[in-house]
């Protein structure tokens, strides 16, 4: 039966009542589920004053199914009873059966049967009357028709305790006629439309009352930003491998720890007002451990530790500027330093993903500012190979399989070499491994992404 038809078939026994009736016997009647009549008594007061329903709740006992199951085949101690044949049964075949350990317990309870412990073969069990009545099943039987009025609640009490009976509560209507009242359903419009205000037929039209108290459509929560997500997935991928995160809460940095502790020369053009934001207040920092500052000047000037130097007039007013970092190694050098101060070494493995900010022209691509990803790891009796493994356990939990490392020409570094990788649908970009200083293995990644960078640093075999 259509929502329509079920709709105009309630109303029209409504007609035919006095004073109302119950949604669940007019289901009854109509030969449909409650929740159908429900759902036409919704739709009817959606109409207007069509219908008037008031929701009551009344609770009735039903039979569980072990209940049902005992009102068809008898109760568990009338059919341990009319298992018994006249010579008796041994006690250990009752138990097998599904019925024997409740129904032998409660028909010995009835003094319906009784056990022998002195018979040939173990214990056996006899009949002690002729005939019983199952109480039980008759019980359930008034409720399964709908009698249970007729039951004390000490019975119903009981059988509920033997779960065979459960109380329900049920929700109906009581419904009855309002002042639109009428036995056909007619739809009511939802909008005023331009046709009908030119032609006037909205006159005749019945429309569907507002809902002030309706809710709103929910508004779309936040999202985490895509950089967030990239970033989160790499600092978990630096977890998984060990490494801890450095502290990256300083945007404004020294030129000396931004540049002259990577040993890069003052006179680089990367230092010039072009590339690097410069500070104007305070335009020059004044706290450095001096005797560190001394021996990279030093190597800057005269070379050493197996470099020739860059032999030029290094100047602290220069490497004094304060800028905003162009790059997060300027917290790697620092920890470097800060491992190197301790009396014992011990092998350490850092990470950091920060923004950093770079004097850029502003384009579709390109901002002044960026996130770096950096690693360092130190340790002695390291070799290129450590350093090509740990880039492959890297890309292998971002899921780039595919690596190719080629030797190439770097003018500060050396050995030098170049690191391609390629994933399916997304081009990646070049990765540029090598070995900074007697000491230092770098490797730097930059993808299409600005923000991707990777820089790794590991401490060479032989000890400074």
């Amino acid at each position: 039966m259509a929502d329509t038809g079920v709709a105009e078939a309630l109303l029209r026994q409504i007609e035919k009542v006095d004073g109302g009736a119950d949604s669940l016997e007019l289901a009854n009647s109509l030969g449909v589920d409650h929740q159908v009549v429900v759902g036409a008594v919704k739709s009817l007061q959606a109409l207007g004053d069509v219908i008037s329903a008031e929701l009551r709740s009344s609770k009735h006992w039903e039979l569980t199914e072990e209940g049902t199951e005992i009102a068809e085949q008898g109760s568990h101690e009338a059919r341990v009873f009319g298992s018994i044949p006249p010579e008796g049964l041994p006690q250990a075949e009752l138990m097998k059966r599904s019925f024997g350990k409740i129904g032998f317990s409660k028909a010995m309870s009835n003094k319906w049967i009784r056990l022998d412990k002195s018979t040939e073969g173990g214990p056996r069990i006899f009949r002690t009357v002729e005939s019983i009545q199952d109480q039980v099943r008759e019980t359930l039987l008034l409720v399964q028709r709908g009698r249970s009025t007729q039951l004390e609640e000490k019975e119903k009490n009981e059988l509920k305790k033997r779960k065979l009976l459960s109380e329900v509560t049920v929700k109906s209507y009581w419904i009855t006629k309002d002042s639109s009242f009428s036995t056909t359903v007619s739809k009511q419009e939802t909008e005023l439309t331009p046709e009908m205000i030119a032609t006037g037929s909205w006159k005749e039209k019945k429309f569907k009352p507002y809902n002030f108290e309706a809710m709103g459509v929910a508004p779309d929560c936040g999202h985490l930003h895509p950089l967030m997500k990239v970033r989160t997935q790499f600092r978990q991928i630096f977890l998984e491998m060990g490494f801890t995160e450095m502290p990256t809460n300083n945007f404004i940095e020294s030129s000396f720890w931004n540049f002259d502790s990577l040993f890069q020369p003052q006179q680089h053009p990367a230092r010039d007002q072009h590339d690097t934001f410069f500070l104007s207040e305070p335009e020059l920092a004044h706290q450095f451990p001096w005797d560190y500052l001394e021996r990279v000047k030093r190597v800057h000037s005269q070379g050493g530790y197996g470099s020739q130097g860059y032999k030029y007039d290094w100047k602290l007013e220069e490497a004094q500027k304060n800028i905003l970092r162009t790059h997060t190694t300027a917290v790697s050098a620092r920890m470097l330093y800060k491992l190197a101060q301790q009396e014992t070494f011990s092998p350490v493995k850092y990470f950091s993903i920060d923004r950093v900010f770079r004097n850029e022209t502003l384009d579709a691509t390109h901002l002044a500012e960026f996130h770096q990803i950096e690693g360092v790891v130190a340790d002695y009796g390291m070799t290129l190979g450590d350093l090509m493994g740990v880039l492959h356990q890297f890309f292998t939990k971002l899921g780039i399989t595919k690596l190719r490392f080629k030797p190439a020409y770097n003018p500060y570094t050396e050995p030098s070499m170049e690191v391609f990788s390629y994933h399916e649908g997304e081009a990646y970009g070049l990765l540029v491994a090598c070995v900074v200083r007697p000491v230092l293995f770098i490797v730097q990644v930059n993808e299409s992404l600005r923000y991707n960078q990777l820089l790794i640093i590991m401490k060479k075999k032989e000890k400074p």
